[in-house]
């Protein structure tokens, strides 16, 4: 008997600006595992909106985000690109799993404490139960693989209790399945590049401080040449990167980008100027991204192409998802179809 392909369900949230670390974290990973498994890849809009988005610029990131997809190298016929709100499945199976969940496994969700800040009382409730739904987007499709990074880590392991306990409570062993993380090789933690301690983020105030994945060879260029570094050479060896962040952040991007260990990326620049580094890694990250950004700017100026693909996509995530979640309701014991 041949075991079926396994499945990955993986998402990216729509929330504009889409850069290197983006690109580097998952959706290069994204390509990979097309050879391998059977693959859904969500714009989750539906987690956007545990904090306000103006709408119109939800949808144009909806869009933005399957654009990046694509150019990247996603197939969206061999393969599943939608975004979440047009399977209302989603959210059907999200309310039975909320109902399941327990508030003290929520409670520890590292990730709420963290973005709600201080003020909790003011966050919305979307964002205290965004594990649940995110479970459901998993166990909706029986995914059997999730590639997961350090901060999501915590939110697979409650999708794999709720999946556990919601089989018991309706007596249907292995009927969700345990999903398993995929870690794809060395963690690419991609940081700021004017403060290597601080991760790259969309929401920095200084443009400076991120590559995104629209740049063109210009900006990718100037964005290296000025980003921080300090007044040593370039180390012989990985130990020799402790205490120095912006020359750990440059050389893990270039290992990354050229798909080499850092161990060999330090050897081939140890002793060298940070000025050498920069040259070097810029004409790799314009080989990397420049073709990206520009198909992504073509994807861009035909939205009712990505449109189109969203919905076949939406579409065949439906007929996955249906049949699982008319399963779902007949073990909770809802009447009708």
């Amino acid at each position: 008997m041949t075991q079926p392909t396994p499945r990955v369900l993986s998402g990216v949230q729509p929330t504009g600006n889409l850069h290197l670390g983006n690109y580097l974290g998952a959706i290069r990973n994204f390509v990979g595992l097309q050879q391998t498994h059977e693959c859904l890849y969500c714009v989750v809009d539906m987690h956007a909106i545990t904090v306000f988005q103006d709408p119109a610029e939800l949808a144009a990131n909806t869009r933005e985000v399957a654009a990046a997809f694509i150019a990247a190298g996603v197939d969206p016929k061999s393969h599943i690109v939608f975004n979440q709100a047009q399977v209302l499945q989603h959210a059907e199976l999200a309310w039975v799993l909320n109902c399941v969940a327990r508030m003290g496994w929520l409670n520890r969700m590292t990730q709420f404490k963290e973005k709600a800040g201080k003020d909790r009382e003011k966050a919305s409730v979307g964002l205290y139960v965004y594990p649940n739904l995110m479970a459901a987007d998993i166990l909706l499709y029986k995914a059997t693989h999730v590639p997961v990074g350090e901060d999501q880590k915590q939110h697979l392991e409650l999708a794999r209790d709720i999946a556990q306990k919601f089989n018991n409570d309706f007596n249907a062993a292995d009927f969700f399945p345990q999903p398993e993380p995929l870690i794809l090789g060395d963690a690419t933690r991609v940081m700021s590049l004017r403060d290597g301690s601080k991760k790259m983020s969309k929401s920095d105030p200084s443009d400076l401080s991120r590559i995104t994945m629209s740049d063109q060879a210009d900006d990718i260029a100037k964005k290296i040449r000025k980003a921080k570094t300090d007044p040593d050479a370039l180390p012989e060896t990985v130990a020799g990167l402790e205490g120095r962040p912006e020359a750990a952040n440059l050389l893990g991007i270039f290992a990354a980008l050229s798909d080499k260990p850092l161990a060999e990326v330090v050897t081939g620049f140890a002793g060298k100027q940070f000025s050498d580094l920069k040259t070097d890694l810029a004409d790799l990250a314009i080989e990397k991204i420049g073709p990206i950004g520009a198909e992504m700017k073509r994807l861009n100026e035909d939205p009712a192409t990505i449109d189109a693909i969203l919905a076949d996509g939406a579409e065949r995530a439906r007929a996955i998802a249906e049949p699982i979640m008319g399963e779902v309701r007949k073990l909770v014991g809802f009447l009708g179809n």
